[in-house]
Formats: structure tokens, sequence, C-alpha cells
């Protein structure tokens, strides 16, 4: 199984790839997160967003698998699911959701807006699309799963946790008045999930892979948003490394074989956290506006800054990348001059190339290098070694300080403007 992630705090383009690399591939699946993941895709004109669904899901012979280890809305998921269909894509044959994947209720919505709301200025940036609810209930051992949906005693589960929920919601006096009509729409959406195919996935997965079939397990989010290792308390409620590609397929870590690290060529960032490479000027504008840089899921404008290496050094440890994916690299076509973050100053004046424990709160100060811009547009590229002197030396540069290759360049939205190094 090869897995591939973000390596930064998310929107890295993992979606593109996915797409991209499918045809290689007989299995997508994908192993953690939930709607808050907006993964998307460009080809032959049409821009779609996949929330919770593979991104292998437009190659009919794939199949794609999600995993336990997703928290599933099953209102968005009917959303995705009809929005496929009007693009003549039927994935009731393709499509195999875990029975162990937990369910996002109605109130778990409520939930994550109370919470929200009760943070003030300290709020996280959640997509409040009940995420970490749903997981709290998940580790409580209070959730309810996809295969209760077939259980005699479903409507008994969905009320006790309806009761629990909305006792908190009292405690804390948040409004409920939308929920029966999130319930209408809930329920509308459990009765059309249920004529797709369920099932034990972490016994479909290892089969395929002892069958010698090619798995790619694709992720949500970024790995620097990881429950353990991003930059808490602002991250996600998941595991975004490669560790949760195991616990949320069931498979072992024995079975995993390239891991692909997909990374901007600047840095992002949605919602509130640290992010030391931030640019509040026009040169951040600019890449917003070039990058269009807006979150898939929710709108918001992304925070952009230069690329950062101390924290993808980072993200490549953790994961044990063996190949990088740069992505959006046309974004940075016009600039002469393009920095990059080779250190961190600490408060104390010493450098580091270490991102410290308490990121959120160690105001570190980025130790930049420039190098040259290429200054010119980027198409129908077919050779690594036909790229541009200053857009190689870029390469090279980020190459020498993580001691990973790149492999693959994407230079527009489109499936078609990818660059692979060498033969896969």
């Amino acid at each position: 199984m090869d897995i591939l992630l973000g390596l930064q705090w998310g929107d890295e383009g993992k979606g593109k790839i996915v797409d991209f690399l499918a045809p290689k591939y007989e299995v997508v699946a994908r192993f953690q997160g939930g709607p808050n993941a907006g993964h998307t895709l460009n080809f032959d004109g049409i821009k779609h967003v996949l929330h919770q669904i593979p991104s292998g899901i437009f190659h009919p012979t794939i199949k794609n698998i999600i995993g336990n280890g997703v928290v599933l809305d099953l209102v968005t998921l009917k959303r995705e699911l009809l929005a496929l269909e009007n693009v003549n894509v039927f994935p009731k044959n393709s499509l195999f959701i875990s029975k162990k994947a937990h369910l996002i209720l109605p109130t778990h919505r409520l939930l994550d807006a109370a919470y929200e709301t009760l943070k003030g200025d300290k709020k996280i940036g959640s997509t409040l699309r009940g995420i970490s609810p749903a997981y709290t209930d998940k580790m409580r051992r209070e959730g309810i799963r996809v295969g209760d949906l077939f259980d005699v005693h479903f409507a008994d589960k969905y009320n006790e946790a309806k009761k629990r929920h909305l006792d908190i919601l009292h405690y804390l006096h948040y409004p409920c008045d939308n929920l029966k009509e999130l319930e209408l729409d809930f329920f509308e959406a459990v009765e059309f999930v249920k004529n797709y195919q369920t099932c034990n996935s972490e016994y479909l997965i290892n089969e395929e892979i002892s069958k010698g079939k090619k798995v790619l397990a694709e992720g949500a989010q970024g790995s620097l948003l990881d429950i353990d290792f991003g930059s808490y308390p602002f991250v996600t409620s998941s595991n975004t490394t490669v560790a949760g590609a195991c616990t949320g397929l069931g498979v072992s870590p024995r079975r995993v074989g390239e891991v692909f690290g997909i990374f901007k060529a600047y840095c992002t960032r949605v919602g509130s956290g640290p992010f030391p490479t931030e640019l509040h000027d026009r040169v951040g504008e600019i890449i917003r506006q070039l990058g269009a840089e807006f979150g898939a899921t929710t709108g918001r404008p992304r925070r952009c800054g230069w690329l950062d290496i101390p924290a993808l050094r980072y993200a490549v440890m953790l994961n044990g990348v063996t190949q990088l994916f740069m992505m959006k690299t046309d974004v940075l076509n016009s600039f002469e001059e393009i920095k990059v973050c080779t250190h961190y100053e600490l408060p104390n004046g010493e450098l580091t190339t270490e991102v410290p424990y308490d990121f959120a709160q160690t105001p570190v100060k980025p130790v930049y290098q420039t190098l040259k811009g290429w200054k010119c547009k980027l198409k129908n590229l077919q050779d690594f070694d036909r790229l541009p002197e200053a857009l190689h030396n870029y390469i090279q540069f980020i190459e020498s300080q993580l001691h990973v290759p790149i492999t693959l360049v994407s230079y527009s939205p489109d499936r078609k403007d990818t660059l692979m190094k060498g033969n896969w």
C-alpha cells in the first residue's frame, strides 16, 4: 500500500494528484478526516470538489474505500453522490463504506458551533462540520457507526446520543431551533446512503493487497494539523500522518510501500494557529490571488507565506516520505526573488531547525534564504531537464534541505499539467 498525504497545513492539492495517479492503482482509500476536507480536481474544463469520497471515484474500474478512520456526514455524502450522478459518474459498484466509520449526527454540528462560540477570541478555526464532537464521542465509546444504520435498535441509539448532546447544548444555552431541519436532511440521507455498499473495510483492503492489487491511501488535511504532532491546539481531530493510514484502514505498517508527500511551492493555512512565514503584505495578497487561495470547503481566504523548510523537514521525518510532489509551482512564476525559510530564530536569539514543542506559544522568527525566481510561464512541460534554470535550482535547493527527491511538479490545476520524473 502506498500512501499520499499533505506535508503542510492542508490544501496542498492532494485531490488532483490522487486523480492523476489513480490509473496506476486498483484501490483508493480515504483513511481519516471528514467533510472538512475539500479535495479539488480539475479536468475537461470542470471543477470537482470531493469532501469524503476518495479521489479515485472518476475511474470506474477502481475500488474506492471510505475507511474506518473517517467520520462521515451522510448529508454531505448524499450531496456528493448526487453531484457525481450529474456528471454521469455512478459509483454504486465502485464505492465501499466501512461499517466501522463513525457518523456525524445533526447534534454534533450544533455542538461544534457551541464549543467554538464558547472559545470567543481563542477560536481554533473549526469548519463547524461536527467533526471534533464526532471524534470525541468515538473516543468516549459513545459513537454511532455506519453499521448501526442497519441495526433494529438504531433509533434508540440515535435518540440516546441526541439526548446526551441536547443536555450539553441546553447547559451552554446554545439555540437548537434548526435541529428539526437538520434531522430531516439527516434521515433522508440515511435512507439514501443505505443503498450503497457497506463492508468490513479492513478485510476488503487486506484481501486486495494479498491479491497483489495496488492500493493508494489518501489522506485529508495536512501533517502539521495532526492531533499529536501538529501545532496543537490548532489542529484537526485525527492523525493525518502515515500512522493514521494504518489505524484508519486496518493495514499493518509492514504493508506500507511508497510514501508520497505533497507540498506547495509556498505555504498556506486556513483558520487560527502559528504560521512563521505568513506574509501580511502585498506579496501575500498576490500569492493568494494568483493561487486562488480560498477554502474549497468553507470559502475562507487562506493565509499565505513563503516555504517553511523546518516545518516541511519535520513532516518528512514523521511520515518517512520517500518521494516529494511540489504543487502550484506556477503561482510563483512572476516573482523576481523567492524566499525560503531555512531556520527559526527563538525569542532568546538562538537559531534552530526544529519545530518547537509549544509551537503555538513560541513566537519564532523565520530566517530566510533568497533564491532567484524563474520569471516565465510554465506550459507544456515534458522533461525535468528542460525546466527553467531558476526553477531547477529551486527544486535542487529544497531537495538538498530535505534529502528526499522531488519526483513530481504540478504547474496548473489541470490534471494534464503535471510533470513526473523518471519512469513509474
